[in-house]
């Protein structure tokens, strides 16, 4: 990150910067291509109707009520302690049940690259490996991880940048790989709806910035840098899926091996065509453990503040003396990584299924706590009218409950759809979305398990407390 001078202080391009790596995921771009042509359309429809109201909305909370704790604190002021303690839980765990899909994508795309022929379980021992080395990165020290986001921010712009200009270069030279007339581009509901949710997940993750307050400048630069973040990343986003497009036909695109694919079809088989695809294919790589750094980073912070205000068991509180970071968090992040890797390895029979249904279960989790933030915004608005927002969505309050209303829909869809994609279609494929739904199923279930103890714990101190005033007052 760029800072400035005057105490370390993140201006619009420092936080928009810090957006952008949070945001930008280069492993669900071929996910989005496999939409076809039509993506293009889905991306614009998902960017009027979405992403600006969520910008918006997210601007007014980071604004009205800074502090470190972002979603977490929002949703605590509008619904209480329970509301509050779910959604740390969603947020943190949902990073260690992402981690496989991401390792999974990683272990196959540097098979395609470099050991064609590497087995299965080869693959698998790939994922656990960098599992470990994550947490490894995480546990020792802060800036060599503030230092890996930064050069993974880099490298998505500049992979994606790759595929996008090479996709039109290529397309010039040979033809285009499909129809891109106009018709082709508007939404429809065809092929590729069962990706439709990995859009909105490319999407989240602007309120990031809001648990930055300390660090800027100026807390009203927040919708500057997120309207700033979210305009390059929908252009980057497009510009990439345009690229994988005109390169490659729909047929051909594979979640894993789509991006390696393009770049063997951008750059040729020539002596440097062959260089450029293995390097540009590591800059890929290096973006997933960038990625998996940063989020583990901030959700392992989060939780192992949460554990210690006794919401989350003790055990994840627990800081590293050496380094002053939250190692109970991280470790059991990494050991969640291992057992997710391993179940599902016993269900699927390629990396492609693979990827997919550990992405779609960790996406619904990732999700849930959307679902807890746009009512908190309507809650507050009606609530707690007296605060001073420094920064307002515009119109009344029937414009808030519209764009409230719509954002939790396209999250409460998305989550829907990743579990039962055939939905659309009236059928539902029990052989894809069983595991799927029962992941989903535990995570809540082990949440409310820990909300029991916390709350216990709870009412055990105030009692305790009590007691003690009731003592002394004798």
């Amino acid at each position: 990150m760029e800072t400035e001078t005057s105490g370390g202080k993140m201006g619009v391009g420092s936080l928009a910067l810090f957006s952008l790596c949070a945001v930008i995921v280069v492993d669900t771009l071929t996910a989005s291509a496999s939409i076809g042509v039509s993506a293009i359309g889905w991306w614009l429809v998902t960017l009027v109707i979405f992403v600006i109201p969520y910008g918006l909305i997210t601007s007014e909370l980071g604004t009205t009520y800074p502090g470190d704790g972002g979603i977490y604190d929002w949703v605590k002021k509008a619904f209480g302690y329970k509301w509050a303690v779910r959604t740390t839980w969603f947020y943190w765990i949902n990073v260690g049940l992402w981690m496989p899909a991401v390792y999974i994508m990683f272990a196959g795309m540097f098979a395609e690259l470099f050991f064609p022929e590497l087995s299965f379980y080869w693959q698998i021992a790939i994922c656990i490996a960098l599992t470990w080395l994550t947490i490894w990165i995480c546990n020792v020290s802060v800036d060599i991880g503030v230092w890996v986001t930064n050069v993974g921010a880099i490298l998505k712009v500049l992979v994606i940048t790759v595929l996008g200009v090479g996709g039109f270069i290529y397309a010039a030279k040979n033809g285009v790989a499909n129809e891109f007339t106009f018709a082709a581009m508007m939404p429809s509901l065809d092929t590729g709806v069962a990706f439709l949710p990995a859009l909105v997940f490319n999407l989240m993750g602007f309120e990031l910035v809001a648990t930055m307050t300390k660090e800027m400048k100026d807390v009203r630069d927040m919708p500057k840098s997120i309207f700033l973040a979210a305009g390059i990343t929908a252009f980057l986003y497009v510009f990439g899926t345009v690229g994988i497009l005109m390169a490659l036909p729909v047929a051909d695109i594979g979640l894993v091996a789509g991006i390696v694919d393009t770049l063997h079809k951008l750059f040729g088989d020539s002596a440097v065509g062959q260089f450029m695809v293995s390097a540009i294919g590591i800059m890929a790589l290096l973006t997933f453990i960038g990625n998996m750094v940063t989020w583990t980073m901030g959700a392992s912070r989060a939780a192992a503040e949460a554990a210690s205000e006794g919401e989350l068991p003790e055990t994840v509180a627990k800081m590293s003396e050496k380094y002053d970071t939250p190692v109970g968090a991280n470790n059991i992040t990494g050991m969640v990584s291992t057992v997710v890797i391993i179940a599902y390895a016993l269900f699927a029979a390629d990396s492609d299924e693979l990827f997919w249904s550990v992405f779609a279960f960790s996406s619904c989790v990732f999700l849930l706590p959307y679902l807890f933030m746009f009512p908190s915004y309507l809650k507050l608005r009606v609530s707690d009218p007296q605060t001073e927002r420094p920064f307002r969505v515009p119109g009344g309050m029937g414009v808030q409950w519209v764009l409230s209303i719509i954002c939790f829909l396209v999250i409460a869809q998305a989550v829907v759809l990743f579990i039962f994609p055939d939905l659309i279609f009236m059928s539902v494929d029990w052989v894809y979305s069983a595991p799927v739904l029962i992941g989903v199923l535990i995570t809540i279930a082990v949440g409310e398990y820990f909300l029991k103890l916390a709350v216990a714990k709870k009412d055990q101190q105030e009692a305790n407390n009590t007691n003690s005033d009731l003592t002394h007052s004798h």
